[in-house]
C-alpha cells in the first residue's frame, strides 16, 4: 500500500475498530451520573426521589459480616495473613481509652496515627487502644479490593468545585496524594516494597466514549484553572498511539500510581503501631465483632461495647467498619448513613507475557473496572495473573447497593469481568480462560454523618486505599485534642467538608 495512502486509512481502520470494540463491550458506558442520582435518592427526605428509587428505602437492613466471607486471593492465599486469628481467644481486654472497631485500612491507620500522637503529646500517663475485628484481620473491603494505591489526579474535579468551591475541591485531592506518599514512604523506609509487591508503574486511564474523553478534559481544565498541582504529571494518549503502544484502541492518559498487596500493607502499619511507644499498649482481637455500643454505667469510662466474647468499655470509639457502620448507628438518631455496596474482583491468567500485558495499573469506563498485572519473575516467558474489578454497573438500577453479603459472587458480574479484557486486548487475553480466583467485598459511600465521642471514618466510594489512611489521622487528631484538652486543627490537606462533627449525645 502507498505510504500516503496508509496513512490516511489508518484513523479510519482504528476509529471502525474502536467502535467494533464498543459495540462488543461488554459492560454499560456512561453509567457514572444514573448511579450517581440512585446513589444521592437514598439520602434525600423528597418523597418524589424516594418514590423513584428501584427498590425500597433502605433496602435492606446492615448486617454484621458474614462467617463464611468468599476467598480473597489477598487474604486466603497460604502465609499471607499472619494476624488473622491474633486476639480471638483467650482473655478480652476490659478496658481501654480507644477502642478502634475494624482492622482494615481505616481502623489499623487510626491505631498507628493514635500511637504516634500519643506518644508524643498525651504526658506521662500509659494510654491503650484496643482493635476489634469481627472476622480475620483485614478481611473486610481492604482485603477484598483491587489492590490499587494512587491518589486521583483530576477526575470529578467540576462537580466537586461547584458542590465544595475550588479550593475545597483542591482539597480532596491533596488527602489522596498524602495518603499515597505517606504510605509509599512508610513502606519503603521499612524495606517493604518487595514483601507488599509494591509495583509503581502507573495508571492508565481508557476513555470508552467520546463523552468521556469531553468531560476528562473539562475536569482537567477546571482543576488547573483552580491551581491543583501535579497535573504536569498527566500524559494524554490518542488512540493510534494507544492502539500501537498499549493493544487497545481507545485513548485515554497515564498518571502516576502503585499497585500492592493490601492486606501486607496493613499488617506493616499495626506491626508499627503496636512498636511505636512504651506509653501506648496497641492490642488486636480478631473474630470479636461488636454488637452493640452504649453508655456505661458501671465504670468510669463513657462507652461500653457488647460482644460475643464479653463487654469492653472505653472513653472514645472509632467507628471504622465502613459499609457494615449502620449496624451499630442508627441512621435516624446518628444522622450517618453509610450505602454499603459490593464490589467484585477475578483474577485471570494473560495469554500474552508481561512484556505484551506491561505493568501499570489500568481503569476505564468511568473507573467502573480496574485492573493490573500482578508482578511475575520472568517478564518476557511468564503470563501474569491479572486483578480485575467491576462489573456491577450491568446490575443497574440497583447497581449493588446495600448489599454486604460478602459469601456469595454475583454470578451475571462475573460473565460480565470474564469477557471483558478480552474484548479490550484482543490477542492479550481469552474470554474462555477461567479465573483462578473470584471473591466481593463492601466499596461503600458516605450519605452524612456526625458523632459524639464516638468518631467515624467510612464511605469512601471505592477509595479507602487512598483515603482512609489521612481520614483515620484527622480522626486520631481529634481524639488526641480532646484527650490533652487542646483544640484540634485541620490539616491543609483536609477537605472541610470532610468534617461534619456537630453532636456529643448519639449512642
Amino acid at each position: 500500500m502507498v505510504p500516503a495512502l496508509r496513512q490516511q486509512l489508518l484513523p479510519h481502520a482504528l476509529l471502525l475498530l474502536l467502535v467494533a470494540q464498543m459495540t462488543l463491550a461488554a459492560v454499560p458506558v456512561l453509567q457514572f451520573d444514573r448511579v450517581q442520582t440512585v446513589l444521592e435518592s437514598f439520602g434525600s427526605s423528597d418523597s418524589d426521589a424516594l418514590a423513584s428509587l428501584p427498590f425500597p428505602h433502605p433496602a435492606k437492613p446492615v448486617t454484621l459480616p458474614v462467617g463464611s466471607p468468599s476467598k480473597s486471593f489477598w487474604v486466603d492465599s497460604p502465609g499471607a495473613n499472619p494476624l488473622a486469628k491474633v486476639g480471638s481467644e483467650g482473655e478480652l481486654t476490659q478496658g481501654a481509652d480507644v477502642c478502634v472497631i475494624g482492622a482494615g485500612i481505616t481502623g489499623v491507620s487510626a491505631a498507628y496515627h493514635l500511637a504516634r500522637m500519643i506518644g508524643r503529646n498525651a504526658g506521662e500517663a500509659k494510654r491503650s487502644i484496643t482493635v476489634l475485628e469481627a472476622r480475620d484481620f483485614c478481611s473486610g473491603a481492604t482485603g477484598r479490593n483491587g489492590g490499587h494505591l494512587r491518589s486521583n489526579p483530576f477526575s470529578d474535579f467540576a462537580r466537586r468545585a461547584a458542590l465544595y468551591g475550588p479550593e475545597d475541591a483542591v482539597r480532596s485531592y491533596d488527602l489522596e496524594e498524602y495518603t499515597t506518599q505517606e504510605l509509599l514512604r512508610i513502606i519503603r523506609e521499612n524495606g517493604a516494597s518487595e514483601d507488599v509487591d509494591l509495583v509503581s508503574e502507573g495508571r492508565v486511564t481508557l476513555f470508552m466514549t467520546p463523552e468521556e474523553e469531553e468531560s476528562a478534559r473539562v475536569d482537567f481544565k477546571a482543576a488547573k484553572a483552580a491551581g491543583l498541582g501535579r497535573l504536569g504529571s498527566v500524559k494524554w494518549i490518542d488512540r493510534e498511539t494507544m492502539n500501537e503502544t498499549r493493544g487497545t484502541s481507545f485513548p485515554g492518559i497515564w498518571t502516576p500510581g502503585n499497585n500492592l498487596w493490601p492486606l501486607k500493607a496493613v499488617a506493616l502499619l499495626f506491626k508499627l503501631a503496636a512498636a511505636t511507644s512504651e506509653k501506648v499498649n496497641v492490642t488486636l482481637h480478631t473474630h470479636t465483632p461488636v454488637t452493640s455500643v452504649g453508655p456505661s454505667t458501671g465504670s468510669t469510662r463513657r462507652y461500653i461495647l457488647g460482644t460475643p466474647r464479653g463487654t469492653i468499655n472505653c472513653d472514645y470509639v472509632v467507628h471504622a467498619t465502613n459499609g457494615y457502620a449502620n449496624y451499630l448507628l442508627d441512621p435516624a438518631k446518628s444522622k450517618v448513613r453509610i450505602v454499603p455496596t459490593r464490589g467484585q474482583i477475578i483474577i485471570v491468567p494473560a495469554v500474552a507475557g508481561t512484556g505484551a500485558v506491561g505493568k501499570t495499573g489500568w481503569a476505564a469506563n468511568q473507573g467502573f473496572e480496574y485492573w493490573f498485572p500482578r508482578p511475575v519473575k520472568d517478564a518476557d516467558g511468564e503470563q501474569p495473573l491479572v486483578v480485575l474489578g467491576g462489573g456491577r454497573e450491568a446490575m443497574a438500577p440497583g447497581y449493588e447497593y446495600y448489599e454486604t453479603d460478602d459469601g456469595v459472587v454475583n454470578k451475571k458480574i462475573g460473565t460480565v469481568l470474564r469477557s471483558f479484557l478480552p474484548r479490550m486486548f484482543p490477542g492479550l487475553y481469552d474470554d474462555t480462560s477461567r479465573p483462578t480466583w473470584e471473591w466481593v467485598g463492601p466499596l461503600p459511600t458516605l450519605e452524612n454523618e456526625s458523632s459524639s465521642y464516638q468518631y467515624v471514618s467510612a464511605g469512601y466510594t471505592g477509595h479507602g486505599m487512598p483515603r482512609g489512611y489521612a481520614c483515620a489521622e484527622a480522626v486520631a487528631g481529634m481524639i488526641v485534642a480532646d484527650m490533652t484538652i487542646s483544640e484540634w486543627t485541620a490539616p491543609e490537606w483536609f477537605p472541610r467538608h470532610y468534617h461534619t462533627n456537630h453532636s456529643r449525645d448519639v449512642y
